[in-house]
């Protein structure tokens, strides 16, 4: 079996779950006991801000919205790019964090990417590969642009140049240029 951690699953135009459509999920790991990974495509109307003065005495300065990480419930976490406030390297430039400490210096300051999750996905073993085997998912590298690309239609632009490289892996040019309307 081959880990999907460090990789993202891209729900496919097919999958119909409402609490996978149109996602990109980040692997955070993946073995054959099973997989976990976390939304990053899709918030909240909640700031971290609202929810922190609800759970915890420390200061907060972070005020962008929370993201929901997926069906399953679990504690607040954090996909960010501070290696110091960090228990996981996800991919490098993009480390993963559940524990408090950790999670309340990353709120105490504005500064760099931060995302704060409620909610996870997560896949009893061999759940996710039939999930694969069946279509649901697309899956591409990741890459700190992605994972903290806040714009409405990055589900759409992922897809389309996942679909782009699969059409020109099938048709096999023998000189494929960077953009074809250059023809």
């Amino acid at each position: 079996m081959n880990s999907l951690k460090g990789h993202v699953l891209v729900a496919s135009p097919y999958l119909v779950d409402p609490n996978f459509v149109q996602t990109i999920v980040l692997m955070i790991h993946h073995t054959e006991e099973g997989a976990f990974g976390l939304v990053v495509n899709r918030r909240l109307e909640k700031s971290v801000s609202e929810l922190w003065q609800e759970v915890s005495d420390t200061p907060c300065e972070r005020h962008d919205l929370l993201h929901i990480g997926g069906p399953v419930a679990g504690p607040l976490m954090a996909l960010h790019d501070n290696a110091a406030y960090s228990e996981l390297e996800v991919i490098p430039g993009v480390y993963f964090s559940a524990q408090r400490e950790h999670l309340e210096q990353l709120v105490a300051e504005d500064r760099g990417n931060c995302l704060l999750f409620l909610g996870h996905s997560g896949w009893a073993g061999g759940q996710l590969e039939a999930e694969l085997a069946t279509g649901s998912w697309l899956v591409a590298p990741a890459d700190p642009d992605l994972v903290f690309d806040e714009s409405a239609d990055v589900w759409r632009r992922v897809t389309y140049q996942i679909g782009r490289e699969e059409l020109a892996d099938i048709l096999k040019p023998r000189i494929r240029p960077k953009d074809p309307t250059l023809n």
